[in-house]
């Protein structure tokens, strides 16, 4: 039963302009590192939750800032754990960013 964090409007996706077809291997890549991939297989046939699209937004808006400072605190003090931790946030901030981006152009 969906609800709001669920519900995709009803038909099929439309087509994607060319900068979210750029994005679509970087989206489809995220959500299946993310153990979320689509029964399609693509977000090219599959609607994006706005669940998941809030979810992507808040990751790119928080994390790539948490990540930058883990990043650039790590190389001025050669912490090698916390530029780990900056290369691995700021890596889930941009292929949320690209969900996101992809599942905003869904919705144009």
């Amino acid at each position: 039963m969906p609800n709001r964090f669920t519900r995709v409007p009803d038909g099929p996706v439309p087509a994607l302009p060319l900068v979210a077809r750029a994005l679509l291997p970087v989206a489809d890549l995220f959500m299946l590192a993310m153990l979320s991939r689509p029964a399609t297989g693509s977000l090219r046939h599959t609607w994006v939750t706005p669940g998941t699209l809030w979810l992507c937004l808040a990751m790119v808006l928080l994390g790539a800032p948490i990540g930058a400072i883990a990043l650039s605190t790590g190389l001025s003090d050669a912490s090698r754990l916390r530029v780990a931790a900056g290369v691995v946030i700021i890596a889930l901030a941009a292929g949320s960013a690209a969900v996101a981006a992809v599942g905003a152009l869904q919705r144009r």
